[in-house]
């Protein structure tokens, strides 16, 4: 086999997991994604693809759309919420902080009552720019068909997450006040953190113990969190306990470890004046995988 596969494929491979990723959710899914996409690609008569690129995130949308209709059916039987695989990032440049909600797992959240076309669709345009005529040749589908897709998928996302500036300063000076408020159990400055209505996702996957369903309102909100300060997590004491700011899915989030493992990541929605109206802990481990690792993805 000659260089020339491999050197187009690797220098889309970013691309083409990040594409997976964010129609999938999941980067497991996204790695099996982008490894399938590598194997149509080396078996296939490159002398007649013109554009590579266009091609291999044609090849991409659809394993990843099948992909997520199989995946849909599994997660009607999941234990508890289903939450977003969190991923390690490094934003660096300027378009990619200004667009960091496009990973975030709030829209993520989102992003999973759509159907995988819209997904696919919302996807490659609001976080890629590609065209309507590239995107109809990406998913096969008419031009006139993803323009509907588009328009449906971003009304919805619309309707349930208002896009508000990214602010890291902003999000990481919450981040951290929320981190030490919930850390010492002091209900009081989480409540003037927490939006009356905000809404928490605690996501074991019924390997850890969670809330079954979403905790509403500041009151539940913060109670949960103190609570969880003054008791053993997994068993393990919240002393013994590190907590990490890092980067999560584009925004600032805390990774907790404790008997040399990952057991818990934890981000925040915040709306445009800093209260946080959403909470994403994801403490299945087998969702932990990619962060334990020390993987950074760079988009």
């Amino acid at each position: 086999m000659t260089d020339e596969p491999n050197d187009a494929f690797d220098e889309h491979r970013r691309l083409l997991f990040h594409v997976a990723y964010r129609i999938l959710g999941s980067v497991t899914d996204a790695e099996d994604a982008v490894q399938d996409t590598w194997l149509k690609w080396s078996a296939a008569d490159r002398s007649r693809v013109a554009d590579p690129k266009s091609y291999l995130v044609r090849i991409v949308s659809n394993l990843a759309m099948d992909r997520l209709r199989s995946a849909r059916a599994r997660r009607e039987t999941y234990v508890g919420p289903w939450l977003p695989e969190p991923i390690l990032t490094s934003g660096d440049t300027a378009d990619a902080v200004a667009n960091a909600d496009a990973l975030s797992m709030g829209l993520l959240v989102v992003l999973e009552t759509l159907t995988p076309l819209e997904r696919a669709v919302f996807v490659l345009k609001e976080a890629f720019g590609f065209t309507y005529a590239e995107i109809a040749h990406a998913v096969e589908r008419s031009e006139e068909t993803v323009r509907q897709a588009a328009h449906r998928a971003r009304g919805h996302v619309q309707a349930r997450r208002p896009r508000f500036q990214a602010d890291h300063n902003r999000q990481r000076a919450v981040t951290e006040r929320f981190l030490t408020a919930a850390m010492g159990g002091d209900i009081n400055t989480l409540m003037q953190l927490l939006a009356p209505d905000v809404t928490l996702w605690t996501d074991g996957g019924g390997k850890v113990r969670q809330a079954m369903r979403p905790i509403i309102g500041a009151d539940r909100v913060a109670t949960w969190f103190a609570g969880i300060a003054a008791r053993p997590y997994q068993g393990i004491e919240p002393a013994d306990m590190i907590v990490e700011l890092v980067e999560l899915n584009g925004q600032a989030g805390m990774v907790f470890r404790g008997a040399g493992r990952v057991i818990a990541t934890l981000s925040l929605d915040l709306d445009d004046e800093g209260t946080v109206t959403g909470v994403h802990n994801v403490a299945n481990p087998d969702k932990l995988r990619a962060v334990a690792t020390g993987t950074v993805h760079h988009f």
